[in-house]
């Protein structure tokens, strides 16, 4: 990753290797004394996307730690290729960085190891936010179709993804919210103004664009996640005892809803979220994106340790 790279207006990384007993991963942490959140990134993804992720968090009130998962960008495959040593990969991280306790925020394919870790280290977790996130059997959606998949799943794909994002945003957004969503063509057309016309919707969507390029560092670990995510049916979810919130979009095609519910419905006492009319990207591209931002934030805050 390039040193110092600003991700959103004012966020830079500084990204970092830390050899652990299971392995080296990359990670970036921000300054300060607040309690910790980790950002547990989706696939084509890593560090730069975890830190674009938490976004709406304020780094003067947390501590955002961004690691990339194996397989992507710095961190390798061989550190952790179950979502059980990926987790410990995580628990491995804070015991180098002397960090007791973290809250974690997970998405999409970042959903099952964000779960195994709380599953796994229930001491180490103080809350958990799941946006979107895979809590079972998962493979690529029919939403998005072969040509799609090609073009989001391949280095050449993703350099001309970026290109029309920053020539024609527009035309960017008819293909992310026709793959990511069950929307009819007059919501997909209302999504796209919402996205033109908020300053903060149009920042992410760019940020997030970028943080799928270069494909080929990222690849390995997608295609590890979907190589195991097809052999799930459930994951272990009556397990986690850390105040949970489940949030997910009621139109999402990519990562369907009932993975949502399956989630809040088997972890004890969980709080759920559903963003109406959202798509997978429905927490940061839709008209109720601010309302599932401030709850997400409230619930953080009220179970923020002392």
């Amino acid at each position: 990753m390039e040193l110092n790279k600003e991700l959103l207006p004012g966020v830079f990384i500084d990204p970092r290797i830390m050899e652990t007993e299971m392995g080296p991963i990359e990670y970036d942490l921000t300054e300060g004394d607040g309690p910790v959140v980790l950002s547990c990134h989706g696939g084509i993804g890593g560090m730069d996307q975890a830190r674009v992720m938490v976004g709406w968090l304020d780094p003067a009130e947390y501590r955002l730690l961004s690691p990339s998962r194996p397989g992507y960008l710095g961190t390798p495959l061989d550190s952790g290729r179950t979502m059980e040593e990926q987790a410990d990969l995580f628990a491995r991280l804070l015991d180098a960085l002397k960090i007791d306790r973290t809250a974690v925020v997970s998405a999409s394919a970042g959903g099952p190891p964000g779960y195994m870790f709380a599953l796994r280290h229930p001491d180490r977790v103080w809350a958990l936010v799941a946006i979107d996130s895979v809590s079972g059997y998962y493979d690529l959606p029919e939403t998005a179709g072969p040509i799609a998949q090609a073009i989001f799943t391949s280095q050449l794909g993703q350099k001309i993804i970026k290109m029309i994002g920053e020539r024609k945003p527009e035309l960017f957004l008819q293909q992310l919210f026709t793959a990511e969503s069950y929307f009819t063509k007059e919501q997909i057309k209302a999504h796209i103004d919402h996205v033109l016309g908020a300053p903060e919707a149009l920042t992410f969507m760019k940020a997030f664009m970028e943080t799928m390029n270069p494909y080929n560092p990222r690849k390995p670990g997608t295609e590890n996640d979907m190589a195991i995510y097809r052999e799930y049916t459930h994951l272990p979810l009556e397990g986690i005892r850390c105040p949970t919130l489940v949030v997910h979009g009621t139109q999402d095609s990519d990562v369907k809803l009932y993975d949502g519910v399956y989630a809040h419905e088997h972890i004890a006492g969980s709080e759920r979220f559903w963003i109406e009319e959202g798509s997978h990207l429905g927490f940061w591209l839709s008209p109720n994106a601010h309302t599932a931002q401030a709850a997400a934030r409230e619930f953080l805050k009220r179970h923020r340790p002392e």
